[in-house]
C-alpha cells in the first residue's frame, strides 16, 4: 500500500468502511472534508458478506406498516417504535438512493425482485444473487473514490478517541470528541475533526464459531466504551442457525433466504425438527432455530464442537438455486458439497450484535461530536432480537441522516501543542515471549466466550468466564507493550523499532478491544437474568415482564432503562 500523507485535522472522520461508513461519507455535505478511515482496505468488511438482502416495503401488497409489526414482533418487547416507524417508512426512499447510485438488485422484467425470509409477512427482501452485500458496497466504494472531499486511509487502525471535557451552558461539563489516535505506516499520530463517526461494524471475532470476517474485533465499540459512552443491550446476539460446517472450513454464513426459497433443516434421519420447536418450523426467528439445532444436537451428538445438522436445498427447483445462490453453490463446491445432489452440513454461529453504543435517529451519542452509524450503533430498531434484512437497510436509513449533520458541531477544536515523538524497542527474546502471549490470549479468548457466553448462557459459567478475562486484561496490560501505549498523552505521536510492526500493532489494538468486549458481553449477559430474543439463559428460561427493560452500561456501572410498555 502505498503512503500518503495524512493531514492533521478533517472536518469529519468515519471510522469503518462496510455499508455505513460508506454511505455516511457519501451523505455528508460535499463542502466537508472527510477522513474514511479502514483498517484493511474498503473492500473487506461483514457487509460485503451479507448474503440475504435488504429488507424494504416497496411492493404493492406491502406497507411499512407491516414492515414496522415485523420488526417489532421479532424484537421481543425492547425495540424503539419510533426507531422502527423511522427505519421501516425512509426505507423505500433509500432504496430509491441505492438504486440510482448503481446497485443492481435482481428484477422480474422491470420490477425489484422481492424474496421471503424469516419473520417477515411479506416478501420484501432485495437481493443480488447470494451477494447482495458484495453488489452494495462495491457500488458505493466507486462512488466514494469519485468524490473529491473524501480522503480513504486504508490499513489504518483507529486505536482510541480523543476525548476533551467541554463546558456547557446547559449540561454542565461534558465530554467532547475532537479526533482520534490513529497507527499508520508504523507509527501513532493523533488527527483531529470536528466529528468522529465509529461504523466499525460487530464483535464477533469474540466467539469461536461466527461468520463474521476477521476484521469484525469490536473496535468501536471497545474505544468508545473506554471514552466514556453509553452503551445498550451488549448481551443480545443473535447466532445465525445455518453456517457451513466442516473440518478446515471457516464459517460460512448460508442465507436464510435459502430456507426462505423453500430448503429444509433436517437431522441424521431427514427429519424435519425444527417443527418440534415452533409451529414455522425452519423459517421461525432466527434464535428459535438456533437453539433447535442446539437444543437438538445436545440431545443426538456425541461430540457438540464438531456436530451439524444438515440444510437440504433439492426442495428448490434447480434452476433457481442457479440463479439465486451462485456464491452458496460455489463456496460449497470448494468444500466439497454438491448442494444439488447432497444437503449442506450447517450449525449456529456468532452473527449479529443487537447491542452497541447508545445513538439517537441523528445518530448522536452522549459524547458531544461522537456519532455511531450501523451495527456498531444502539438506535433501538432491533430490540432483543433482528429482523433478517433490516441491518443492511440501517446502514443505508441512518448513514443517511449524517446528511443533517449539524453544522455547529464542525468547528475545528483549538490548536494543540506539538509534542515530542516517543519511541519503543525491545530486545529479540522479549518481544517474541509478549507476541506469544498476546497470541495466545487471542487464541484463548474466543473460546472462553463461545463456551460461556454462546447460545445458551447460565449465572456459574459467565461468573467463572468474567473473571478469567478480568485476569487477563490484567496480564494484558502489565506487557511493556500496553504499558508504553496505554501511558502515550493525546496528541503525544510513537513509533516502533520492532519486527513487523504493523502486524504486532494490530494483533496488540485487536486483542485489547476483545478482551473489553468479551468483559462488556459476558457481564451484561450474567445482569439480565431471564431469557429474550438472542439472549437465551438456562436459569431463567423465560422472558421476565419486570425485565422489558434496556441494559445500560457506562464505566463499569450497570443499571436498567424504566420499563418499557
Amino acid at each position: 500500500m502505498p503512503q500518503i500523507d495524512i493531514p492533521s485535522q478533517f472536518d469529519v472522520l468515519v471510522v469503518g468502511a462496510g455499508a455505513a461508513g460508506l454511505y455516511t461519507a457519501l451523505c455528508l455535505p460535499e463542502s466537508l472534508r472527510v477522513g474514511l478511515i479502514t483498517k484493511e482496505t474498503v473492500a473487506l468488511s461483514a457487509s460485503d458478506w451479507a448474503q440475504g438482502g435488504i429488507a424494504a416495503a416497496v411492493a404493492p401488497e406491502d406497507s411499512p406498516t407491516l414492515h414496522i409489526e415485523d420488526t417489532i414482533r421479532a424484537g421481543a418487547g425492547l425495540c424503539d417504535p419510533t426507531a422502527v416507524e423511522f427505519l421501516a417508512e425512509l426505507a423505500p426512499n433509500c432504496i430509491q438512493s441505492l438504486v440510482n447510485l448503481g446497485v443492481a438488485f435482481d428484477r422480474h422484467g422491470q420490477t425489484l425482485a422481492l424474496t421471503l425470509e424469516a419473520a417477515h409477512s411479506r416478501n420484501r427482501v432485495l437481493h443480488a444473487a447470494d451477494t447482495t452485500g458484495r453488489e452494495v458496497t462495491t457500488t458505493l466504494t466507486a462512488q466514494v473514490l469519485r468524490r473529491p472531499n473524501i480522503q480513504v486511509i486504508q490499513q489504518a487502525l483507529a486505536l482510541s478517541l480523543w476525548i476533551e471535557p467541554e463546558s456547557d451552558v446547559y449540561d454542565g461539563l461534558r465530554l467532547r470528541c475532537q479526533g482520534i489516535s490513529l497507527f499508520y505506516q508504523g507509527e501513532i499520530t493523533w488527527v483531529k475533526a470536528g466529528a468522529v463517526v465509529l461504523a466499525t461494524g460487530g464483535g464477533g471475532q469474540v466467539f469461536a464459531q461466527t461468520t463474521n470476517p476477521a476484521v469484525s474485533t469490536g473496535d468501536g465499540v471497545a474505544i468508545a466504551a473506554r471514552a466514556g459512552a453509553i452503551l445498550r443491550d451488549l448481551e443480545f446476539v443473535q447466532f445465525h442457525p445455518t453456517a457451513l460446517t466442516k473440518p478446515g472450513a471457516d464459517r460460512f454464513l448460508i442465507s436464510e433466504a435459502v430456507r426462505g426459497e423453500g430448503a429444509h433443516l433436517v437431522d441424521n434421519e431427514g427429519r424435519r425438527f425444527a417443527f418440534d420447536y415452533h409451529p414455522a418450523g425452519e423459517l421461525a426467528p432466527r434464535d428459535v432455530v438456533s437453539r433447535a439445532i442446539f437444543s437438538h444436537l445436545q440431545r443426538t451428538a456425541v461430540d457438540l464442537a464438531t456436530a451439524h445438522v444438515w440444510l437440504d436445498m433439492r426442495p428448490i427447483p434447480a434452476d433457481k438455486i442457479r440463479h439465486r445462490f451462485p456464491n452458496i453453490i460455489k463456496v460449497c463446491q470448494h468444500w466439497g458439497v454438491d448442494v444439488f445432489h447432497e444437503p449442506i452440513p450447517v450449525a449456529p454461529a456468532a452473527h449479529y450484535w443487537m447491542g452497541g453504543i447508545v445513538a439517537d435517529l441523528m445518530n448522536r451519542t452522549n459524547i458531544k461530536s461522537l456519532y455511531a452509524v450501523g451495527e456498531t450503533a444502539s438506535t433501538g430498531v432491533h430490540g432483543a432480537n433482528r429482523l433478517a434484512s433490516n441491518s443492511l437497510l440501517e446502514c443505508i436509513v441512518f448513514g443517511a441522516q449524517m446528511a443533517n449533520i449539524e453544522l455547529e458541531n464542525i468547528r475545528l477544536p483549538s490548536e494543540t501543542p506539538v509534542l515530542p515523538l516517543r519511541k519503543f524497542s525491545v530486545n529479540a527474546s522479549d518481544w517474541h515471549i509478549q507476541q506469544a502471549q498476546l497470541e495466545a490470549l487471542r487464541e484463548k479468548l474466543p473460546r472462553l466466550v463461545w463456551e460461556s457466553a454462546g447460545i445458551c448462557r447460565e449465572q456459574s459459567r459467565l461468573e467463572t468466564a468474567i473473571a478469567t478475562v478480568e485476569s487477563w486484561q490484567q496480564d494484558f496490560a502489565i506487557l511493556p507493550l500496553s504499558q508504553f501505549l496505554l501511558a502515550l498523552r493525546p496528541a503525544e505521536p510513537a513509533s516502533f523499532d520492532i519486527p513487523d510492526v504493523e502486524r504486532q500493532l494490530g494483533l496488540w489494538a485487536e486483542t485489547r478491544n476483545l478482551l473489553d468486549v468479551a468483559d462488556l458481553i459476558l457481564k451484561s449477559a450474567a445482569f439480565r437474568t431471564e431469557s429474550r430474543g438472542g439472549h437465551y439463559r438456562l436459569d431463567y428460561p423465560q422472558p421476565d415482564p419486570n425485565w422489558q427493560v434496556h441494559t445500560l452500561v457506562q464505566t463499569d456501572h450497570w443499571w436498567k432503562s424504566p420499563l418499557l410498555s
